[in-house]
Parts: C-alpha cells; sequence; structure tokens
C-alpha cells in the first residue's frame, strides 16, 4: 500500500522525477506517505499489496490516497457503503478527525453518519432538492422524516 500512497503524494508533486529513481528513495514522499498511512491507521499493512487488505482497509485507503493531494475540497460518495460495524466505526473516527479546512462533501445514505458530519445538508427525492438546510431543520422537516428517516417523530 506505501506504493499507492507514495504515486499519489507524486502526483500532484511539481518536481521532476528521474525515470528510474525509485520514489522510495524520495525521503520527502516516504514521509508524506508514512504519514497518511499512519493517520489512517494503516502503516502495518504498509508492505501488504491494496488488493489483499479488507474492504475497510480499502475505503480507508481511499480517502487516504484522496487526501494525498492536498484538497480544499474532498468529494465522498457513501464512505460507510458495505462496511461491518466496527469498519463504520473506525471510519467515523477517520471523518471526524479530518482537517476543518477541508469542505467536504457527503453523499451519504446513513442519516445518522450524515447528521453527525454535516453543517448543511440537502435532500434529494427522485433527484429534486426536497429540503435543504441545518442538520436540526432537516431532521424536523416531516417531509424528510417521512422519506428517510421512516418517522414521524423529530430528530434531536
Amino acid at each position: 500500500m506505501l506504493e499507492n500512497v507514495l504515486l499519489a503524494c507524486e502526483a500532484l508533486d511539481a518536481r521532476k522525477f528521474a525515470m528510474f529513481r525509485p520514489l522510495l528513495s524520495y525521503a520527502d514522499l516516504v514521509e508524506r506517505a508514512t504519514s497518511l498511512l499512519d493517520t489512517f491507521h494503516l502503516s502495518d499493512l504498509r508492505q501488504t499489496l491494496a488488493r489483499h487488505i479488507s474492504h475497510g482497509h480499502q475505503r480507508q485507503l481511499e480517502v487516504a490516497l484522496s487526501l494525498a493531494g492536498r484538497p480544499r475540497l474532498l468529494l465522498l460518495d457513501e464512505p460507510m457503503a458495505g462496511l461491518s460495524d466496527g469498519e463504520r466505526s473506525a471510519m467515523r473516527r477517520l471523518l471526524a478527525q479530518l482537517d476543518p479546512a477541508i469542505a467536504v462533501l457527503l453523499i451519504e445514505h446513513d442519516m445518522d453518519v450524515a447528521f453527525e458530519f454535516a453543517e448543511r445538508v440537502t435532500v434529494l427525492d427522485q433527484g429534486r432538492v426536497v429540503a435543504d438546510g441545518r442538520t436540526d431543520e432537516i431532521g424536523a422537516n416531516e417531509l424528510v422524516q417521512r422519506i428517510y428517516l421512516g418517522s414521524q417523530e423529530p430528530r434531536a
């Protein structure tokens, strides 16, 4: 996995790289890649091929690869999809640690996750915006409750 993160770090580096010089010889890239693996608790798997790690670790690696480019905007499309309860907890902790300077557009069907991380929520139904506002407003919206929350009780 280290090589995956190294390539992501190298991709946006402005310097010219020597064709036959291994990326592992660039100490600053290795340090950045290692730091990302540490942040995502993937250090123990650094020598494992990405195809041989669990689905949850693959999802964590995807976010780490995205952050390698130092984005100002991070687009996450259902980061919790297909994760076990333990993997979901790990991903939630990692998302909570994201730099607040990074704007995050989160597409998520797990409303608990959406409400946990979002300051503002736009709710779509059949491709149309049915509600937009702060999480407390959306949680209290009767139409949203009926469509997505399956309840008539307002969210706290």
